[in-house]
């Protein structure tokens, strides 16, 4: 019942017809379309019977779905969602699945599972239960509109309206009486939190979980493949309380957007349904998506699950017309070729998907501007929102540990290297002597002895990041970093060039985030906060080699940084 689908994604589609969102696209000609999802057609059980199984990993009790379509019943499912971390992105592959299920006819139950969010370990407190409750339904709510999933024909369930019943209460002592310790462990091993000393509540969580499917009067439930244990668990025990076995449908695990999972309890693994705009677009950028790699691809994995299922028109991938101009893909198979071939750069990729995910999410960011929904938010998440609170009036002071975090930041430089020697207890290291304009030269340790020879970094012209906290680094201390591209899998490495007329000293600077704007870089960079590495993400080489920070470029007094040779690499 908990729904655990950790998928990255984007999910680009809306109903032309009532969608706001892409009538005003349509009016701007805007390149990105949002798919349109078409309810009411009529469909013959074997359609309706794809419709129900695609993309899903499992399905059991596949005979009894076929009969019960062959029948000509509307099947009735229902998924549910312990309303316990904020929702995030991911929730998208499971709302795709409820659009399919809902074009083949179906009738789809949504249970906010609140009671089970308490007994798994207290995740949801019992005095936030239905705060929780009402943030879920409006972002659920928010994420079906923006895929155009018509909310009259959904039902939306709370758990603690029915599972405190007489009836029901019954019926958990009875399936106690029956269940072993052994089986209900098992059922909650892959979905209930697991401790040394598991609590009683946590046993308790399957069991309530079948219960679920006799008290929504379902024939089938919903979920993903991490809930199978709990699936044949119903099977097994519901019969022993004369109640029917139902049909198991389940999602595969998605790889996440963002690193192997999402999880809601992990801010950095997940995009938040509120997330920013920018922000969706730094988490994407930091993604796993190796060229050639279409095994573990969390970018590929949401385009197949969710946006080809919606997708009315065809995926479009923008690119300049000297590296191939606009791609186009009628089917995901086609979109996985390309990629397998490298015929689509990893970066082209996250910018389309970023695209079509920033769109699915406005309708839900725009949702969450009302007051109410603001004091939802609060007080469904109170130490989430006091601690973005605190954090919020921290940067009001302006100081420089909590001014923004962007390029400014940095103290680059034009450096010359004056001396480069290999490091006498490291050989993959250089040590290199560095004019940065100061009365003497610092020391550098940088990692290149693999990829440049020393006689090509001798009196060399580079960019210095001169405000890290100085490191050790093999019983040399390092007082700088040199920046250098690398591509994907990092075998090869080019240190980025300034213009010959350059010399030591002279800033590095990106238009807009100029000192004179922002103010000075910070004195030496708190490793703590990690501001380089956040800034790091968005430093990259164009399609045409120049060094740039958020697509703007690296520029001295004299022109534009540079790679030699690498196109829309990271830089480091």
């Amino acid at each position: 019942m908990l729904a655990r689908f950790y998928t990255l994604n984007r999910v680009f589609p809306l109903i032309r017809a009532i969608s706001s969102l892409e009538r005003r696209m349509a009016a701007t000609h805007d390149p990105v379309h949002t798919p349109s999802v078409r309810f009411g057609v009529a469909a013959t059980p074997k359609e309706k019977f794809q419709l129900i199984t695609r993309n899903l990993q499992e399905v059991l009790g596949e005979d009894k779905l076929k009969v019960l379509l062959e029948e000509g019943k509307d099947i009735r499912i229902y998924w549910g969602t312990a309303t316990t971390g904020r929702p995030h992105v991911a929730y998208f592959v499971p709302m795709s699945k409820l659009a399919d299920f809902l074009r083949a006819g179906c009738e789809v139950i949504i249970l906010f599972a609140d009671l089970h969010g308490y007994l798994d370990n207290m995740k949801a407190p019992w005095e936030l239960l239905e705060q929780r409750v009402k943030y879920y339904e409006a972002v659920i709510k928010g994420m079906l509109e923006s895929i155009g999933v018509p909310l009259d024909k959904l039902k939306f369930v709370k758990g603690t309206d029915y599972q405190l019943s007489r009836e029901y209460t019954l019926d958990v002592y009875r399936m106690a009486s029956v269940v072993t310790e052994h089986d209900a462990k098992k059922a909650g091993a892959e979905v209930v939190k697991q401790v040394q000393h598991p609590l009683l509540s946590g046993l308790l969580y399957p069991c309530l979980q079948a219960l679920d499917e006799e008290y929504l009067k379902v024939d089938a439930q919903f979920g993903g493949i991490d809930q199978r244990k709990i699936f044949t668990f119903a099977e097994k025990y519901l019969p022993n309380l004369d109640y029917k076995k139902r049909i198991h449908l389940m999602n595969p695990m998605v790889p996440g957007l963002t690193g192997n999972k999402m999880s809601a309890s992990d801010p950095d693994s997940k995009i938040d349904m509120l997330d920013s705009a920018d922000v969706v677009k730094s988490k994407l950028k930091k993604s796993f998506c190796e060229a050639g790699n279409v095994a573990e691809n969390g970018v590929l994995a949401f385009a197949q699950y969710v946006l080809f299922p919606l997708l009315e028109d065809k995926f479009v991938i923008k690119r300049d017309q000297k590296h191939g101009g606009e791609l186009a893909f009628a089917d995901y198979d086609g979109l996985k070729e390309a990629f397998a071939r490298e015929d689509i750069h990893p970066l082209d990729l996250k910018h389309a998907v970023t695209g079509y995910l920033n769109e699915l999410m406005e309708p839900v960011r725009q949702k969450f501007t009302s007051p109410g929904l603001q004091k939802i938010k609060q007080l469904a998440y109170p130490v989430e929102e006091k601690a973005a609170a605190a954090s919020d009036s921290k940067s009001a002071t302006g100081s420089k540990e909590t001014r923004p975090v962007d390029i400014s930041r940095l103290d680059l430089r034009v450096g010359v290297i004056d001396v480069a020697e290999k490091h006498q207890d490291a050989d993959s290291l250089y040590v290199e002597t560095i004019n940065v304009g100061e009365a003497k030269p610092r020391t550098v340790v940088s990692g290149l002895a693999k990829f440049i020879p020393l006689h090509e970094l001798q009196g060399r012209k580079v960019v210095m990041l001169c405000n890290l906290k100085p490191q050790s680094m093999r019983g040399i201390k390092s007082e700088a970093m040199l920046l250098a591209a690398s591509n994907a899998d990092h075998s090869v490495v080019e240190v980025l060039t300034v213009p010959d007329e350059c010399a030591p000293g002279d800033p590095v600077f990106v238009a807009g985030y100029e000192r004179s704007t922002c103010g000075e870089p910070d004195e030496i960079l708190n490793p703590k906060k990690k501001i380089f590495e956040k800034i790091q993400v968005d430093l990259t080489t164009s399609a045409d080699c120049v060094a740039t920070y958020k697509e703007e470029p690296l520029m001295t007094s004299h022109g534009a940084v540079r790679s030699v040779s690498l196109k829309q690499a990271n830089i480091r």
